[in-house]
């Protein structure tokens, strides 16, 4: 071959598409179950929520969602559910404001530090604890601890000087411990996916290791921790067991003390979930009708959160790591 004359590499031949046809009978049986799978679990979600749209949908009227609940041992002609929709939406926003700093906090330590390695080994499996425990676990190791005179701030004091324990502040400290697993997972599944280059070049230019994690891998994993948070919110307002032990359960928000805003947070109330069970055919307000206008509006706001998590993964994958690594 003559010097200076460029090698022309040969055109690759296409690969052969491969057709299920060829595989042995064993894989194709493989095959046809993980699509059985999928589509019997497609099935199910649609059958639910078509279920909970045709029975609640015909029940759910403006006067239900605006009105307040008025207490009775006869739930079918007094009231709405106002109270029990702001209950949820005061629950799940203590809840996640609380969960969101200590799980990004704890996913950062572990990933950029991680030092002791016997510690992070220690709070890796806690969180892993914490994920799988029970919720009414969880909420009666809660009422025991806020009962405790340290943390009498958090409700009010009842007669004799027995601290409650039961108010929005202590139900939405343990619903974080339900959210905090999910933005932690989030979080660090994230910290793990941005490329070490851009640490690198944050080092290169002088920056410290804790300006890098704030100006460069926090912004990286905005998305992240947006998915994790909620999912999270999600699983806090889908709570019963917590709601019930820590939270009264009353089907009204009473409020307890004389600082607004305070005053609420300090006192008892109930959420949309306590509601459907106690109007359910299981409970005892005797409105099944009510039940399932509730549980509309609560699947409607499940779906909402789901769909906020779709739009966060969406841009992650836009606009998120991979932009970055360009």
């Amino acid at each position: 071959m003559a010097a200076g004359v460029a090698r022309v590499k040969p055109p690759s031949r296409p690969r052969a598409k491969e057709s299920i046809s060829t595989w042995r009978w064993g894989d194709r049986i493989a095959y046809g179950l993980c699509w059985a799978a999928g589509i019997m679990l497609c099935l199910i979600a649609g059958a639910i929520v078509l279920y909970m749209f045709v029975q609640g949908l015909q029940y759910v009227t403006l006067d239900l969602i605006t009105s307040h609940p008025v207490a009775g041992v006869d739930q079918s002609g007094t009231g709405g559910f106002l109270d029990p929709i702001l209950g949820t939406i005061i629950l799940t926003i203590v809840g996640i404001v609380i969960a969101t700093p200590i799980a990004v906090a704890a996913a950062i330590w572990l990933v950029e530090y991680g030092r002791p390695r016997w510690l992070a080994r220690m709070v890796e499996s806690g969180i892993e604890i914490i994920a799988g425990t029970p919720d009414i676990v969880l909420a009666i190791f809660g009422l025991v601890l806020f009962q405790q005179g340290i943390f009498s701030w958090m409700s009010f004091t009842a007669e004799g000087g027995a601290v409650f324990g039961r108010s929005f502040l202590t139900a939405g400290a343990m619903m974080s411990l339900i959210a905090l697993p999910m933005v932690f997972g989030a979080t660090r599944e994230g910290l793990q996916a941005v490329p070490s280059h851009l640490r690198e070049a944050s080092y290169g230019l002088g920056k410290t290791k804790i300006a890098t994690i704030r100006r460069v891998l926090l912004p990286a994993v905005r998305p992240n921790i947006g998915t994790g948070a909620a999912l999270g919110m999600g699983r806090i307002a889908g709570d019963t067991a917590i709601v019930v032990i820590l939270l009264g359960a009353t089907l009204e928000l009473e409020p307890e003390g004389s600082i607004p805003g305070l005053d609420v947070l300090k006192g008892t109330g109930s959420t949309l979930t306590s509601y459907v069970f106690n109007n359910s055919p299981a409970g005892e307000g005797n409105a099944p009708e009510k039940a399932y206008a509730a549980a509309f509006v609560l699947l409607i706001i499940v779906i909402a959160l789901n769909f906020c998590v779709d739009l966060i993964s969406r841009d992650r994958k836009g606009t998120g790591v991979g932009t970055l690594s360009k």
